[in-house]
């Protein structure tokens, strides 16, 4: 009997999976289907993917709350669910494709940071994506990747997400392990076309510990690769004339390229309408790390926070383009096709000739031009940091509401939220100015006398005020002095911090680390108060160059520039580089190729390519060794025995007789500078000359700023051992990150340890700037002696002296004699 059983089982089974053979496995519901793709003038609409795009793991979607006002950094209330994904999660999976078509949506990622940090009890930050009408109006999602630290207690702690100052979402931070992803639902009607504000704000506890030490041990890091919009629907994905420019985005690194084709790269007479091009795609993009790559051959494959543009005339680009419309032929043309490889939109800007090509990339600049008479109102930074900085030329009070400061009720033990504000670049005021916060806040009874809020200008303490009542209180618009020792032209960034100590804490029982009352406040009427300060330019002086792009955003001629050789390098190059400067200036820089520095005379101009073919005469006015050119070869890996002088010469320091009382007067210099700002070069009657600088081995790129021959122009070397140096030197140092490093007389690079090390200005030329005014003569005067304090004690010492022999002539005249 049991024989006969299992035969029948045995039978039974195999009939089923006979049947379930007979289908064969299909994945037609997870792969697009392909669509045909042929040129045109109008803007086309992408097609869907062609290769079946990599699977990632399901997230979850959340219900978007209802509109309310913005929440305070809390605890999240129970209410709220959250669903984090694995840890085994990896964004990177997603697919590389600029506008991702994946079962009928399109993808647009969102971070324009390499890597982006949410640290501390309280956190905030703000940029804009810039969308076209057509994505706009799409149904939309909103998915972010995250990890956190492991000490950050989940149950009191949360990220929020805001489009257009509206939260769409909040998610328990409870990812230690690795990477997990939650998307939210976008609201119907929250996105607009144009620049749209994405936010993300952290409120994060410990788990066990509370002190104010702990609370750096709190972090939470966004992946840029798993973070983008969805849009649904195909119609999403359709390039619009100029918003496709505004609208390129990043890749999930953060990163923008534009990618131009030129089979006539290097003849005469390209440079110049290509590097206008360049700028005016920077300026209408305005994204934070762009890159451009030149070339002569094929059009490369789309990608994310790409965009692929096509120059030439007819003749030049029928060969890469078969399908060129007619209309090349006869007139200047500027519009947008479809890559037939890959399905990409290509800007494509042709014409008869290459005059008729300059006319094309007129139509798409001209609209970025602005006369360099007019003045500026801000700095554009929303693209990575909203809202705009404004700039500030006088005596000005600012609310930190305006400046993307919100009322915060704080409940934690640090709470720090910063703004960013400008100043032009001819600010002279770093040894003397002063501005001042007036702080509106209040503190409850529970904290403790040595608490103190602390005000930061560009990571360094400006100010500090103790908490020293026991009874709490109410600041309204008090007064914080703030040194504007580290402000510098362009782009700055202030931070208030408040550092609150309470008994609670001291005790830390369990529990208190996700304790709800509030305990300070901090309100957006708080003021900023910028006094008048001295303006006059200097030079050199490339911090200016990196903030506002002076002096060659503010000339009405075009500025020469030279390059060595046009090759793809060294144009990519000039072209990234050109092209940061454009979006510091506000508008395109004109510009002129020039072969030689003798055609130059005194104007503003700016030298680049590689050193050994850089004119001796701009190395010389800048300070560079001319030996440099044949000495400076970078450290490779495979010279084992290339020593660096620098290192060998501190080491030979240590070693010979006095070494040990040489770093200890190093060290009382160095006590003399922290506390009382004062150093050897302001213990001289005047500045000193510049020594000549030797590029050591280990740097692979200079940027180095002198006069002119006669002294009335600025010049500027970007230098580098090679073209390829040159080209992966200036991408790096034109990043969000890096450009503000650079500063001084000379800005020195290097690959091998990723650092950014600056030369200071130790003499520098005044380049008037404003009208003729006692007034800020008098505060120039005030800042040069107060740099210069020996200066500043002989001259006192000489109008007492005068005083005196003056008062006892007058008393042997006036008084009475004996």
């Amino acid at each position: 009997m049991r024989s006969i059983v299992a035969a029948s089982l045995l039978l039974l089974n195999a009939s089923v999976f006979a049947q379930a053979q007979t289908a064969p496995f299909d994945m037609s519901g997870e792969r697009p289907p392909g669509v045909s793709v042929t040129p045109r003038l109008t803007p086309p609409v992408p097609p869907a993917a062609t290769a079946p795009v990599p699977v990632t793991p399901p997230v979850s979607v959340l219900p978007a709350p209802a509109p309310q006002a913005a929440p305070a950094p809390a605890p999240v209330p129970p209410a709220i669910s959250v669903q984090p994904q694995p840890p085994a999660l990896q964004p990177a999976a997603a697919a590389n494709t600029a506008l991702v078509q994946r079962a009928g949506s399109v993808r647009r990622y969102v971070v324009p940071f390499s890597k982006l940090g949410l640290s501390g009890e309280y956190d905030r930050r703000s940029w804009s994506v810039y969308l076209t009408p057509e994505q706009a109006a799409a149904k939309a999602s909103f998915t972010f990747a995250y990890q956190n630290s492991i000490v950050v207690a989940p149950e009191a702690s949360a990220l929020t997400v805001y489009l257009n100052n509206r939260p769409i979402g909040q998610q328990r931070v409870g990812s230690p392990d690795g990477l997990s992803a939650v998307t939210f639902e976008v609201p119907p009607g929250l996105l607009q076309p144009g620049a749209n504000v994405v936010t993300f704000e952290a409120a994060q506890r410990h788990r066990t510990d509370c002190s104010i030490q702990s609370t750096y041990e709190l972090w939470s890091n966004i992946d840029p690769a798993g973070t983008y919009l969805s849009f649904a629907g195909s119609d999403a994905a359709e390039p619009a004339s100029a918003d496709a420019i505004r609208a390129i985005g990043v890749d999930g690194a953060g990163k923008t390229e534009f990618d131009i084709v030129v089979p006539a790269l290097e003849q005469p007479g390209t440079t110049k309408p290509l590097l206008r091009l360049a700028q005016g795609l920077s300026v209408l993009s305005s994204m934070p790390n762009q890159i451009f790559a030149f070339s002569t051959s094929s059009l490369p494959a789309g990608g994310p926070g790409k965009l692929s543009v096509l120059v030439g005339t007819a003749a030049e680009l029928r060969p890469l383009f078969p399908g060129l419309p007619p209309g090349a032929e006869s007139a200047a043309l500027a519009t947008f096709v479809t890559n037939p490889g890959s399905g990409s939109p290509v800007l494509l800007i042709s014409g008869p000739s290459w005059q008729a090509v300059s006319s094309a990339i007129d139509t798409i600049v001209s609209p970025t031009d602005r006369s360099a008479d007019v003045r500026r109102d801000a700095l554009t930074t929303e693209r990575w940091s909203a809202p705009n900085a404004p700039l500030i030329f006088s005596d000005t009070n600012i609310a930190l509401s305006q400046l993307g400061v919100k009322t915060t009720e704080f409940s934690g033990r640090r709470l720090r939220t910063s703004f960013n504000l400008a100043v032009p670049a001819d600010f002279y005021a770093n040894a003397y100015g002063e501005a001042k916060v007036l702080l509106d806040a209040a503190y409850t009874d529970n904290v403790l006398p040595g608490s103190h809020i602390d005000i930061y200008v560009n990571d360094n303490i400006a100010s500090t005020v103790p908490i020293t009542t026991t009874t709490g209180g109410i600041l309204r618009h008090l007064p914080i002095r703030v040194t504007m020792r580290h402000v510098k032209p362009g782009l700055n960034t202030v931070a208030i911090e408040a550092i609150l100590m309470t008994k609670d804490d001291a005790a830390c029982a369990p529990g208190a680390t996700a304790a709800a009352t509030p305990r300070f406040a901090l309100f957006d009427t708080s003021e900023l108060h910028m006094p008048d300060f001295a303006r006059v330019g200097q030079r050199p002086n490339l911090a200016a160059m990196a903030g506002t792009a002076y002096p060659y955003g503010r000339s009405t001629e075009p500025m020469p520039l030279f390059i060595d050789r046009v090759d793809a390098d060294t144009l990519s190059a000039a072209a990234t580089l050109l092209g940061q400067m454009a979006i510091m200036a506000g508008h395109p820089i004109p510009v002129e190729t020039v072969a030689s520095p003798n055609t130059i005379g005194d104007r503003d101009a700016i030298f680049i390519g590689s050193i050994s073919q850089m004119p001796t005469t701009a190395l010389s006015q800048t300070n560079i060794s001319t030996a440099s050119q044949a000495s400076w070869r970078p450290v490779t890996d495979a010279q084992t025995g290339v020593v660096d002088t620098g290192t060998a010469f501190e080491e030979w320091n240590s070693k010979v007789s006095g070494g040990v009382l040489r770093s200890r007067m190093t060290a009382f210099r160095e006590w003399l500078w922290r506390n009382f700002d004062i150093s050897r070069s302001s213990l001289q009657f005047a500045p000193g000359a510049e020594e000549i600088f030797t590029p050591p081995n280990t740097a692979s790129l200079l940027v180095a700023q002198g006069s002119s021959p006669a002294g009335a122009g600025s010049w500027t070397v970007v230098a580098a051992p090679s073209a390829k140096d040159l080209r992966e030197g200036v991408e790096v140092l034109t990043s969000q990150l890096n450009w503000p490093q650079i500063s001084g007389h000379i800005t020195t690079y290097s690959s091998k340890t990723g650092k950014i090390e600056a030369v200071p200005v130790t003499r520098f030329d005044f380049v008037p700037s404003t009208p003729w005014s006692i007034a800020n003569y008098r505060l120039i005067a005030a800042n040069w002696l107060s740099t210069n304090i020996l200066s500043y004690a002989s001259l006192l010492v000489v109008f007492v002296l005068l005083i005196g022999v003056t008062t006892s002539k007058m008393l042997k005249k006036l008084g009475r004699s004996k």
